[in-house]
């Protein structure tokens, strides 16, 4: 199908869009693990456009705000990668705009409509450009994009998760993809690491909404399931004041150690992998474990400060996976307590 977006201000060779990727996930690389840089250039652009793509819907979802009465989103308020795809949005008429809500799900659906393009016809926005020759080279499916949009719009939906089976719903569509999607990057594509990297993804995830408990609960979501709040006498009105008491330490103790858990699980897909890769998803893990180790320093205490890794432990973790995957070596997971 021809892309909805009918007509660009420029058109994008995919060169300038892969150029277009790498700019963007050089500009996070806070999230964009440095073991990537030992990938082979002829691959890491294809990393750089998956990157490119998860961050993009992210934005979609997290960052972009409705505009004015018959304004458009400026690049100066904006996710530049947001503001290009909004700006094929018509303009609102009326007494009133949209809501953050409608208009970010207004934003998905068009980012879900350059995805089908990517697989028959021809995308507009530069990071589908360079997605659509990733996807040919790959032969990736749409399923793991697709389950990305869907959960976007499901954090339009969704600001509460009454049981963690509902959570884990959640991350199979947040969290889960990601790792299909690298795994078939690196010619990966059987059920078992798939498995596995479900594991350690999830665990990810979760490590993820540990670590920001005070953050997420600013933007009006708590992800810690509410069976969980109940079972150990927490309540949201006591999240709201930021309390830390005895019964929040018993229930972040709680979380932690499932997430812990996954990343054991999750741990012999290293082994499985051959190549710059399994350093990758050893970082990765380590990296998670480091911030449930953080976590359990502060004893739980996750309201007061946000728990954090510091430069030098993020090159100490670096140079010990790097030094342990050039020797052959195991990468050490915390045996359980």
């Amino acid at each position: 199908m021809a892309s909805r977006l009918t007509s660009t201000p420029e058109v994008w060779s995919r060169e300038a869009a892969f150029d277009y990727c790498q700019r963007l996930a050089r500009s996070h690389y806070e999230n964009f693990t440095v073991g990537s840089w030992l990938v082979p250039k002829g691959l890491l652009r294809h990393m750089y456009a998956i990157y490119a793509y998860c961050r993009t819907v992210d934005d979609l979802g997290d960052e972009a705000t409705a505009p004015g009465l018959g304004q458009l989103p400026s690049t100066s308020t904006q996710p530049d990668a947001v503001s290009r795809l909004a700006a094929f949005l018509p303009d609102e008429t009326g007494e009133s705009g949209p809501d953050d809500r409608s208009y970010r799900l207004a934003l998905l659906d068009l980012w879900q409509s350059e995805l089908e393009s990517c697989y028959s016809g021809t995308p507009a926005h530069p990071v589908m450009t360079a997605l659509q020759e990733t996807i040919e080279v790959f032969d990736l499916p749409p399923q793991p994009f697709l389950k990305l949009i869907e959960a976007n719009r499901m954090d339009q939906r969704n600001h509460r998760y009454p049981t963690y089976h509902d959570l884990l719903h959640y991350c199979e569509h947040s969290a889960n993809p990601v790792g299909h999607l690298v795994l078939g990057l690196f010619g990966y594509h059987d059920e078992e690491r798939k498995s596995l990297s479900d594991a350690t993804c999830t665990a990810l995830q979760l490590t993820n909404f540990w670590q920001d408990v005070a953050r997420d609960y600013l933007k009006g979501r708590i992800y810690i399931p509410l069976e969980d709040l109940e079972r150990f006498g927490y309540t949201e009105a006591e999240l709201a004041r930021g309390a830390v008491t005895p019964a929040f330490r018993q229930l972040m103790a709680f979380e932690v150690d499932r997430a812990m858990e996954l990343f054991r699980e999750g741990a012999p897909l290293v082994s499985t992998l051959r190549g710059t890769v399994r350093l990758d998803v050893a970082l990765f893990t380590r990296g998670g474990v480091a911030v449930l180790e953080a976590i359990r320093k502060q004893s739980y205490d996750v309201l007061t400060e946000r728990p954090r890794l510091s430069r030098a432990r993020k090159a100490g973790l670096f140079l010990s996976t790097w030094a342990r995957w050039k020797l052959g070596l195991g990468f050490g997971l915390p045996r359980p307590r």
